[in-house]
């Protein structure tokens, strides 16, 4: 594991103050970085340690045990240097010439965005939510829609954009998740843009094979994966609140209810774990190339994870006490948490449900972003 046991007391010891301030502190940020957190992805002629996803992962599992919104927002910062890697020499140059451990934020939704293709480039404006932990970073990846062509990710860096206070919340507020806006447009060069289809086609200029694998495999998993480690944070509530009073979760650690809701809990959020570590390493002893059905199975798998999650919160919940319906109780946090993962797109199993079992019957993919 990176993350050092100091880091994850580090990560406990802020996370309310993150949760009010409604950013991570710069303290957690700092020792992460210290770590290596944000150099996992980065290849190695930068300094990076051209990581595999699996073990990148386990470092946000346990992260989120200690603090999901640290492990969410910090998680996606650090992912974003795997899409780096894919981009063109230069863009590596600017991003990772100054370090190993850059810092990047995003948002791929394209629906705010206004794109005008110019000589040598693009100019780029318009609106974008959830750039989670933007506040930290001195870039963002921005998604918009080229005329004639599709999805493309235009890399910006911190003098262009500025950042809207919208980050209010019921949870996971500590990812600081606010808009980033770009008013008047802003010439954005060819070479830092990233076309969908070469993501989707694992195009690139690495040696290491880690980078054959398509970029959304990745990022499909940051965005859930930190909900397994807020359930085990739950599981350890309970285990160590038991009989603090009458009111509180987990009163009889004898109840059959309670117990057998605490192992059903547990074992979905393992469950999740078990099938993420299982897919990449079946990724890995392919070459790091799955083929587009294995692709299209992974995708789903993914966005189950975060209703696994919130069905062992859900368990947890109806026996957590009279003291978890209060405000700033621990474990409603917790909860919240967990539910606000779900909202994400990218956790919404309808639509790559249909596209597996299209795949299953025999039929064509539908989906670019796997």
């Amino acid at each position: 594991m990176t993350v050092s046991a100091r880091t994850l007391d580090l990560v406990s010891a802020h996370a309310a103050e993150g949760r009010k301030a409604r950013r991570i502190s710069d303290v957690v940020v700092d020792a992460l970085r210290g770590d290596g957190f944000f150099r996992h992805f980065t290849p190695a002629s930068f300094g990076g340690q051209e990581g595999t996803p699996q073990d990148f992962f386990i470092d946000q599992i346990a992260i989120a045990e200690r603090d999901m919104s640290t492990a969410w927002a910090l998680g996606i910062v650090a992912v974003h240097n795997y899409q780096i890697a894919l981009m063109a020499p230069k863009t590596q140059d600017e991003v990772f010439g100054t370090g190993p451990d850059a810092m990047i934020s995003s948002s791929y939704n394209p629906v705010g965005a206004k794109v005008e293709q110019v000589d040598g480039g693009f100019m780029l404006s318009g609106r974008w939510g959830w750039s989670s932990g933007s506040l930290h970073c001195n870039w963002v990846l921005l998604g918009g829609m080229v005329a004639g062509e599709g999805h493309r990710t235009f890399l910006v860096p911190a003098g262009d954009y500025r950042i809207e206070d919208t980050w209010h919340t019921m949870g996971l507020q500590g990812t600081g998740s606010n808009d980033i806006v770009i008013d008047a447009p802003v010439f954005v060069p060819e070479h830092r843009t990233h076309k969908q289809m070469d993501g989707f086609n694992a195009v690139h200029h690495q040696t290491s094979p880690v980078y054959d694998l398509p970029w959304a495999q990745v990022f499909i998993r940051v965005v859930n994966t930190s909900a397994i480690g807020a359930v085990r944070h739950a599981v350890s509530l309970f285990r160590d609140r038991v009989g603090l009073s009458s009111t509180d979760m987990s009163k009889s650690a004898t109840d059959p209810d309670v117990l057998e809701r605490i192992a059903r809990a547990s074992n979905l959020a393992e469950e999740c774990l078990t099938v993420m570590v299982s897919n990449f390493e079946a990724m890995e002893k392919a070459g790091w190339k799955p083929d587009l059905a294995d692709r299209v199975r992974y995708r789903y798998q993914a966005s189950l994870v975060a209703d696994r999650c919130i069905e062992a919160m859900d368990l947890l919940m109806d026996v957590a006490g009279g003291r978890s319906v209060y405000s700033g109780n621990g474990f409603q946090d917790l909860w919240h948490d967990v539910r606000m993962a779900r909202a994400h797109v990218a956790n919404n199993p309808v639509g790559f449900a249909r596209n597996y079992a299209t795949i299953l019957m025999g039929g064509e993919n539908g989906d670019y972003f796997l």
